[in-house]
């Protein structure tokens, strides 16, 4: 192994704990929906602006990020990102306390504004760890571990922010003046120790990464005008669109999961099925009398993102020997299947059939992202700000995923996510003919 390779090797290491981190956090704050839904009494419409605070900042701030770690280089956007991650993990600490959901919506902001800088520096850097033809294997594999951290994400979440019952604003107005602080209190600790932990954690990572060497992969010479240069790239502009609508779909079915499946009144399903029962206590480690329905549904949500996880392994050897365009598409089209099987069908089917999307989600970023990018060299960091912003689709396609659930149901909103995979299907036919990878 020669000394660049091994550089090469100890760098994917040290980036491959960013994947995860922000793959974990991501997935977090989807519980937050439904219980911040009962908590400040909220639509459906209105509890998916969490994810438009979330997703907002990749919109706002990607292409100024991109400009930043073009001038100051990948290792230092990464410090900046962590720093700022670790603010908005902080801030759910008075926010829990005040109850104020602006409050609420500004913390995730901040968090996801430093998940931004991260990963438009991470993302690129780990593509040019090597040779381009390896790129979409090696993010593939980057983001794999960034799916074991959504994998573990949902039982985290179901434990501590959706385990207990929440009380309407009637039940609180009738308790004590003691009960009511007890109550108020025991509501912001499940949000505030799992944040605060996560927040010590990123400041782990910033010390490491101060003292970590990284290969210097950026010559700072990239042209001031990089960004008209990459938004001329028909390729580009097309994996940018193919991010917008991945994000959004994948965030639109995890973030309502737990509705869908409580609309479907599966958790009595659950409940009577000896096999189900003993994965969801399994997965909670607790009996199901003792906790409440959103937790009992919620813990299966671990097996949409945990699919993802088992698909990005797979699709690391798989864009080894295949083209990633020809991947892609068969993904897609697995994905477009799970889904009108889950609209056509009630009970165990639904629920299984739309968790499977995870499964064929799991390729989709890492190889339209590397697809898009491809030849790229010192633009790399701006073509990454403007796919980045792309991820902006999980704001816009949640909120009006939940305004259609609002007047139509959850299975008549799902033809807006069959509308995302038939374009990504398409992307992928288009780039394989027309690009020939």
């Amino acid at each position: 192994m020669t000394q660049q390779n091994k550089s090469y090797r100890t760098a994917f290491i040290f980036i491959t704990s960013l994947f995860f981190l922000w793959g974990f956090i991501t997935v977090l704050v989807d519980p937050l929906i439904p219980r911040l839904k009962e908590v400040f009494e909220l639509t459906n419409f209105k509890s998916g602006l969490i994810q438009l605070s979330f997703f907002g900042a990749y919109f706002l701030l990607s292409i100024p990020a991109g400009l930043i770690l073009s001038k100051i280089g990948y290792k230092k956007g990464i410090i900046l990102g962590l720093v700022t991650m670790a603010l908005g993990c902080l801030l759910f600490y008075p926010a829990a306390s005040t109850r104020i959901y602006i409050v609420f919506l500004l913390a995730v902001f901040v968090l996801a504004s430093g998940m931004t800088i991260l990963q438009v520096a991470a993302n690129p850097y780990v593509a040019a760890l090597g040779s381009e033809e390896g790129a979409s294997s090696r993010l593939n594999l980057a983001q794999a571990f960034n799916s074991l951290g959504t994998a573990i994400a949902p039982a985290v979440g179901a434990m501590f922010i959706l385990s207990d019952n929440i009380k309407t604003s009637e039940e609180i107005e009738v308790l004590s003046e003691v009960a009511k602080e007890e109550y108020f209190n025991s509501e912001a600790a499940a949000v505030q120790f799992p944040f605060l932990g996560i927040a010590v954690f990123i400041i782990v990572l910033v010390l490491i990464f101060l003292f970590v060497k990284l290969p210097k992969l950026l010559s700072g010479n990239a042209p001031k005008e990089g960004y008209f240069k990459v938004l001329k790239n028909k390729l580009l502009r097309m994996g940018a669109f193919g991010i917008f609508l991945y994000v959004g779909a994948e965030v639109a079915i995890g973030s309502y999961l737990v509705d869908y499946f409580m609309d479907m009144k599966l958790f009595d399903v659950i409940k009577n099925n000896a096999f189900m029962r003993s994965i969801s206590e399994g997965i909670l480690n607790t009996d199901l009398s003792e906790i409440d329905n959103k937790a009992i549904v919620g813990a299966f949500v671990t097996f949409y993102w945990s699919g993802a996880m088992i698909g990005r392994f797979v699709g690391a050897y798989l864009t080894k020997i295949i083209k990633p365009s020809v991947v892609l598409s068969v993904f897609a089209l697995g994905a477009l299947l799970m889904v009108i099987v889950s609209m056509s069908t009630f009970g165990l089917m639904a629920m299984w059939s739309i968790l499977a999307v995870g499964l064929f989600n799991s390729i989709m970023f890492p190889t339209i992202f590397t697809l898009a990018i491809d030849g790229l060299d010192e633009l790399k960091p701006q073509a990454s700000g403007v796919l980045c912003t792309a991820i902006v689709g999980g704001a816009i396609i949640p909120p009006l995923y939940g305004k259609l659930t609002d007047n139509f149901g959850f299975k008549t909103a799902l033809i807006l996510v069959l509308v995302c995979y038939a374009y990504i299907f398409f992307y992928g036919r288009i780039k394989s003919r027309l690009f020939k990878k």
